[in-house]
């Protein structure tokens, strides 16, 4: 998948036909659905792919898996009304080579209806679409937790990437919460959401370990959420991502943050370069993001571009850090 480009005349004609006919950007959702759209359903999916194209030779696979418990539910709108924003940083400025962006949702296995939502690597209009089927259930079970690792386990064995298998690239995960994952991945709820059979649960830490065989894995909070600025959510998710753990002040800058920190991984800008786009763009999140990225943006300049060897087992990834 990934195949085409992004319009925003396209994107443009849509959001306007909506507003002249009343139509909500989330219609599906809106309309009652409490199951998940067949296009974003995760049992039994096989492989989500991003494959190189004519089009798109060096693809560089995006992911951005929100929670739409409670407090969240809002960011899916946020990211459809600025979209265009995220695909001009990434595009325009060149921040990512052939960028492929997948959109999905998490909620709670314990108690939801519907607690995981996967979409596929895009490359042109039909992310804004996926985002259109997502369903924005509002449940969570309120004990902290929601089942992103549950998420975790579908992006790593249920996810195929070309930047990976043929260039020893990792593509990017970002994950936008306010609570903390379960401890394990549960059979059971593997089944019951996915499919596989597992023998035994899998610890999250083994999770995220296997996952980062593909993925550099990035968790955003937005500290005005329900459990937002929490200590313990926050040491939690840095226990297990190091500094790839993002407090945002304000969830509409959530776009900028996520093309800004892609553009600073790429090593396509420096943070002060970056700013400088938003300002050209007209962004007003410029302050937030800059706070945001500051520990990460700092520590820049040890970044490795070397690729994975594929033939050797041993090195988890493309995108490698000293």
């Amino acid at each position: 998948m990934g195949s085409g480009h992004w319009s925003t005349n396209v994107y443009s004609a849509a959001a306007n036909y909506r507003a002249a006919t009343g139509k909500s950007a989330f219609a599906y959702s809106d309309s009652g659905a409490r199951k998940a759209h067949a296009a974003l359903d995760p049992m039994n999916v096989g492989k989500r792919e991003s494959r190189d194209s004519d089009e798109h030779p060096q693809s560089t696979p995006i992911a951005v898996l929100f929670d739409v418990t409670g407090s969240m539910g809002s960011v899916p709108r946020v990211l459809q009304t600025k979209l265009p924003q995220l695909l001009g940083l990434l595009t325009r400025k060149g921040y990512a080579t052939d960028p492929h962006i997948m959109f999905g949702a998490i909620g709670d296995a314990t108690c939801d209806k519907v607690p995981l939502q996967i979409g596929q690597f895009e490359s042109d209009n039909r992310m804004d679409e996926d985002l259109a089927r997502i369903v924005l259930e509002g449940g969570g079970g309120g004990q902290r937790r929601e089942s992103y690792e549950l998420a975790m386990y579908f992006m790593a064995r249920h996810v195929s990437l070309d930047s990976m298998e043929k260039r020893g690239r990792r593509g990017y995960l970002f994950i936008i919460g306010d609570e903390m994952p379960y401890t394990q991945v549960k059979p059971k709820e593997v089944k019951t959401f996915v499919g596989d059979r597992l023998n035994e649960p899998i610890t999250v830490e083994a999770m995220i370990a296997e996952l980062r065989r593909s993925f550099e894995i990035y968790y955003i909070m937005p500290t005005a959420a329900g459990w937002g600025g929490d200590a313990e959510i926050l040491g939690y998710w840095r226990q297990l991502l190091g500094q790839h753990v993002i407090a945002l002040d304000d969830l509409d800058a959530v776009c900028e943050t996520i093309a800004l920190t892609v553009g600073l991984a790429e090593e396509s800008i420096d943070l002060d370069a970056g700013l400088a786009d938003l300002a050209e763009f007209g962004s007003a999140a410029g302050d937030t993001v800059g706070k945001a990225l500051a520990p990460i943006g700092a520590g820049r300049g040890a970044v490795v571009r070397s690729p994975l060897d594929l033939g050797g087992a041993a090195t988890p990834g493309g995108n490698e850090r000293l």
